[in-house]
């Protein structure tokens, strides 16, 4: 059996078994403080592949940020095989101004590279593939729809990789989407060098929704599980096996008005069914929105006011939507029973879709 190393970063050695918090200095603010991205490194006891979790790339979408902040508090170096590195946020500039972006603007996303010398986005794009995604074989970066909708826990993954359309079903969201990559991406970026990675879209931008955290800690879990990193079901006895789906279309506003929704993410639909009116101020002329395929609402629009020509709808083309809508049913009835009563739930937002 392989002898287990120190896991070395920023100048530190973490021992196996062991646990250490690092900061990577990022660049001088306006007010001459320094800026730092925060990692938290778990060092397994026992040799294994290297996996980092990722939140907050895009500085408002902060379910990630919950997911991680629970499996920091669950995961523990001693019963670990390999290293686990947990970045609660990675673009701390947007998360502290509610912002997608930088403050040069820019989106992190589509900044990889990045250089040690250029944009505020480049470097920090440089610093956190250079110690992050780089030390890596696997990464799981966790997004959420944007501010005024929402989005049903999917995964989605670059086409064609059998591997991770395996990781894909251990973690055991609804849907699986293959989606293509984008230049300037993470994804892209990681790719290109042999890392692979799971990107989970969930939830709405600046709120925290039970489902969508139960189902990020439960999928990060399953992965860890079903890549022997610890002792866990991996999920891939369970019957309710996810979607795939390699097509999803949008549905968009016919007129400006006022929106009346018939449907929400997580609803299976067919194609014709009627997904929301938008009517006039009076609730004149109403015109009918209707999927144009068969499948899965995997996100929508939560703001009702809307303009013409607004995407309301994202449908997943998924045969049999039925019995996804069925699945996604007992997830959340079984999240919602799994909850004490009474029990404080400090991260979660009363309001929220669940």
């Amino acid at each position: 059996m392989t002898t287990p190393q120190p896991f070395i970063i920023a100048g530190q050695s973490i021992a196996p078994g062991h646990q250490a918090d690092v900061a990577f200095p990022i660049t001088t603010m306006a007010t001459g403080t320094t800026s730092s991205l925060a990692v938290r490194v778990i060092h397994g006891a026992r040799p294994g592949p290297a996996v980092f979790v990722s939140a907050a790339i895009h500085g408002d979408e902060i379910i990630g940020t919950a997911v991680v902040q629970r499996l920091a508090q669950a995961i523990r170096p001693e019963g670990l095989s390999g290293t686990v590195l947990l970045v609660p946020v990675a673009n701390i500039f947007g998360f502290m101004s509610q912002s997608r972006y930088l403050p040069d603007r820019r989106d992190l996303n589509r900044s990889f590279p990045g250089s040690a010398g250029g944009s505020l986005a480049g470097q920090l794009a440089h610093i956190f593939y250079r110690e992050v995604v780089a030390r890596c074989t696997l990464g799981i970066d966790i997004h959420s729809a944007a501010i005024h909708r929402y989005n049903l826990p999917q995964i989605r993954i670059a086409a064609g990789n059998r591997k991770l359309v395996e990781l894909g079903m251990a973690f055991g969201a609804p849907v699986i989407i293959e989606s293509p990559l984008r230049d300037g991406s993470l994804r892209d970026l990681a790719q290109k060098h042999g890392v692979d990675m799971l990107l989970m879209e969930a939830g709405e931008a600046l709120r925290f929704d039970r489902l969508s955290v139960e189902t990020g800690v439960e999928g990060v879990t399953r992965v860890l599980a079903h890549l022997g990193m610890i002792e866990a079901d991996d999920g891939l006895s369970a019957v309710g096996i996810p979607a795939r789906a390699n097509r999803t279309t949008w549905v968009r506003a016919p007129r400006g008005g006022v929106m009346q929704a018939v449907c929400a993410s997580g609803d299976p639909v067919r194609k014709g069914d009627v997904l929301a009116t938008v009517a006039g101020l009076f609730g004149e002329e109403a015109e009918a929105l209707v999927s144009p395929v068969d499948g899965i609402v995997i996100g929508h629009a939560t703001l009702p006011v809307v303009h013409q020509g607004d995407a309301l709808f994202h449908i997943a083309a998924i045969d049999h939507p039925e019995r996804v809508g069925a699945r996604i049913d007992s997830i959340t009835e079984a999240i919602l029973a799994s909850e004490p009563q009474g029990s404080a739930q400090g991260i979660l937002d009363e309001d929220e879709v669940v």
